[in-house]
């Protein structure tokens, strides 16, 4: 038997799998000896608790004691284990404490809950509001109103059937007549259209088919994490990813709590940072999962002033409103508006109800005689003028709730004494009026409320009306300032390198919208704005089966980005585009005669004849495409933090939102290339030279002289290793090229990693440098002994 290699306690990089039952943890194993080979040195896996069967994904975790059968079980993934140590690899596992599936029939702890009411001892799990709907929890899973589906729920046993769907029968109602036993039972039956005004139960943002989990009571915490911290101390994985932890009561509490009970193991959360905010420095966490590193990269191959220009463009093709995706500011805000009066309506209810609590039961004077309906006011209009996603205990809630916010709220009453509702609103998210259980209950569903909007109105809603850059309109991103400086994204990488430099740091991922290869691509529009207008104006006709011009204009840069691929991946990312953007048409008020135009001309433009116009476009920019493919991968793989290879990445990789993203990849791939061989290189020496990149390495940025010298980002690591790229590449040719800028290198000879029988030192010429490749990594050689 091959013996167990050493693992690092901490990540020199991961490479993420999406498991799922066409990828177990057997064919996980199976590329083991590939991706150690790779140079990464743990393995990301996604979610492997059990969930619900077929699912492709894992977030939807029905019993957290158990790891999923559907993957191997937890033989299988203690086997995958033994193979990844046995090839120095560890593992690190992404677990989902906030919420898991609304499906009774496969969730033993929720069918209790159901079946007992809230005396089961499973009741507080589950993060259900028993005051509301007569004490019975809303299950939103009828087609349509009860009296119209009596005929299909039928009573067999103890349980109660509809379709696919089985219910627990209350003890002794088995016996009542269909209307007496619906009645009595410890939950209702409703149509599933209640769910946006009636729900009852804390979900995932508008995902009524989970429900949330207080992970915030100790006893809670530890059954949902048992299996977990098992699997940590008995060494079968080393870290964790956790997933949205924004959604928790106390995600200060709560990330205390697990640092002290897997002894300080590294963790990471995915925390979607808005662009200026900084993480909690109290977490006791590596760092985010790497969101904002990601609108960093991103920023850095786009050309701000082209993005103007493009901007104009769009305005002038689309002509869209202002608010509905001409301006970001303006489209972000009247997405929350939406978003909290339609999908969030029943939380935004349940919020108003805790405040109505505090205000009738106060002591204080200031805060009796407030009608709901002004409390209701004052939150919605403070609460869609957040510009993070939520306010924290170890935070100043006051520079996220601002006065200038509550200024703006105010103008939304005609009485100013209706208007003090917001100052009291203010004051109890401030905790400046009591700290009873009612108040810290109020705070805790405010930020709740709060994380759940940001994330529908932004990522959700906005970044599919908002749409002059695709590749601006990912996680994370800003849209609204997409590019980034140089020396901003070397103040950046100074900053994580102090603060936070274990923290993860991503380029693709599960959720991202699009991969980073496709993102590359659509950033050189920035270069050449004026082409891309051209082009549209030659492949689009007003009246040519265009449903809208907004459509139009992200399906034509949807397939520039993508390339040559099947239609029908086209055709189902665009149709999710339109569902998301609601503005025509929605996911829960479809219009079927708009879709069907969608697809149409999908079908007709994009992916038909007039796509080969686009597609010459693309090829004849593909050097400047490869510049920026290349040049994010390096700057990923060595910049500050840790990187993480989403699967099939470290080759050329293409796709969409999901499920496009997440489809099944070969190992090892089929056909290498420029970025894999660049990709293999520098996870190599990230793991041969830990101590280059890690918690005492430097992080020193380096500047070109010459009259090229904006198009060259370069920085070395701890004086050992050079990462050189170019910037803007296109701009750059049409300049005339690297001319006579050179690169000042620091002292001694340094080699090329990929060719090591290049060498340099002092100054070097830009043009040789980047002579057979738009980027560079070089390592100091090491002097004679």
């Amino acid at each position: 038997m091959t013996p167990e290699r050493s693992v690092p306690a901490v990540p020199t990089a991961t490479y993420r799998l999406q498991l799922q039952p066409e990828f177990p943890f057997g064919a996980a194993a199976a590329a083991v000896p590939y991706l150690a080979s790779l140079g990464v040195s743990h393995l990301h896996l996604s979610p492997v608790l059990e969930a619900v069967p077929g699912s492709t994904h894992g977030y939807d975790v029905v019993d957290p004691a158990r790891v999923r059968e559907e993957l191997g079980g937890e033989d299988g993934l203690r086997a995958l284990s033994h193979t990844a140590r046995e090839h120095g690899l560890g593992l690190v596992l992404d677990i989902v404490p906030n919420h898991m599936a609304m499906a009774p029939r496969h969730n033993r702890a929720l069918w209790e809950v159901l079946r007992e009411g809230p005396k089961s001892p499973y009741a507080r799990w589950f993060d259900i509001d028993w005051e509301a709907q007569d004490g019975q929890v809303l299950l939103p899973v009828l087609g349509r109103p009860v009296g119209a589906e009596l005929g299909s729920l039928t009573v067999d046993g103890d349980v109660l059937r509809y379709h696919d769907h089985v219910f627990p029968l209350r003890e002794g109602t088995g016996e009542l007549p269909l209307p007496q036993l619906l009645d009595a039972q410890w939950y209702r039956l409703g149509w599933w259209r209640l769910a946006r005004t009636e729900l009852n139960y804390r979900r995932f943002f508008s995902i009524s088919e989970l429900i949330g989990v207080r992970v915030e009571d100790p006893e809670v915490f530890e059954a949902t994490h048992g299996k977990v911290l098992q699997l940590l101390h008995e060494g079968v994985v080393d870290g964790l990813r956790i997933d949205h932890p924004d959604g928790l009561a106390d995600p200060d509490g709560y990330l205390l709590r697990l640092h002290e009970a897997t002894g300080g193991r590294w963790t990471v959360v995915e925390k979607i940072l808005a662009d200026g905010e900084h993480l909690p420095a109290s977490w006791p966490v590596a760092g985010t999962t790497g969101y904002d590193a990601l609108r960093h990269l991103d920023g850095l191959f786009t050309d701000p002033a082209g993005f103007g220009e493009l901007l104009g463009q769009y305005r002038r093709f689309a002509a869209p409103q202002t608010d509905r995706g001409g301006d970001w500011a303006a489209t972000v805000r009247r997405a929350a508006y939406k978003v909290i009066t339609h999908e969030l309506a029943a939380e935004t209810e349940r919020l108003t109800r805790a405040a109505v609590r505090v205000c009738a039961a106060s002591p204080e004077p200031a805060l009796r005689d407030r009608a709901p309906w002004a409390l209701r006011t004052a939150l919605v209009e403070l609460l869609v003028r957040m510009e993070v996603y939520r306010p924290y205990a170890s935070s100043d809630a006051a520079a996220v709730v601002t006065e200038e916010a509550a200024a703006e709220a105010r103008l939304a009453f005609a009485v100013p004494e209706e208007a003090e509702a917001v100052d009291v609103v203010r004051d109890l998210v401030l905790g400046r009026a009591g700290d009873g259980p009612e108040h810290v209950e109020f705070r805790t569903r405010f930020a709740q409320t709060s994380s759940a909007l940001r994330a529908k109105s932004v990522e959700d809603t906005a970044f599919y009306r908002y749409v002059p850059l695709l590749s601006a309109t990912e996680v994370g991103g800003n849209p609204g300032r997409p590019a980034v400086s140089p020396d901003e994204f070397h103040a950046y990488c100074a900053r994580v390198q102090r603060d936070w430099p274990l923290t993860g740091i991503v380029a693709s991922t599960h959720d991202t919208k699009r991969s980073a290869d496709v993102r590359a691509a659509l950033a050189v529009l920035t270069e050449c704005p004026g082409w891309w207008a051209d082009t549209l104006a030659e492949v689009t006709r007003t009246g040519d089966g265009v449903p809208d011009a907004q459509l139009a204009w992200a399906a034509w840069q949807t397939v520039f980005g993508l390339g040559p691929a099947e239609p029908g991946r086209v055709r189902e990312a665009l149709l999710k585009h339109v569902r998301e953007a609601g503005l025509y048409t929605s996911w829960t008020e479809q219009e079927p005669a708009y879709e069907e135009a969608v697809a149409a001309f999908v079908a007709a433009g994009p992916c038909g004849p007039q796509g080969e116009r686009v597609a010459e476009l693309r090829s004849r920019l593909r050097p400047h495409i490869q510049a920026n493919v290349l040049g994010a991968a390096l700057v990923q793989l060595t910049m500050p933090g840790v990187p993480d290879v989403y699967q099939g990445t470290e080759g050329e990789y293409l796709a969409l939102v999901d499920p496009d993203n997440r489809r099944a990849v070969r190992f090892p791939p089929e056909d290498s290339g420029d970025k894999d061989a660049l990709t293999a290189a520098a996870l190599r020496l990230r793991r041969r030279r830990p101590e280059v990149f890690g918690t005492s390495a430097a992080y020193e940025p380096l500047a070109a002289e010459g009259p090229a010298a904006g198009h060259c980002v370069a920085f070395t690591r701890s004086g050992e290793v050079l990462t050189a790229v170019t910037r803007l590449s296109l701009r750059l040719a049409e300049a005339g090229g690297w001319g006579e800028t050179v690169l000042p290198l620091p002292a001694g000879v340094w080699s090329d990693v990929l060719v090591p029988e290049r060498e340099f030192s002092g100054q070097v010429l830009l043009a040789d440098l980047f002579g057979a490749s738009p980027v560079a990594l070089l390592e100091r050689r090491a002097a004679a002994g």
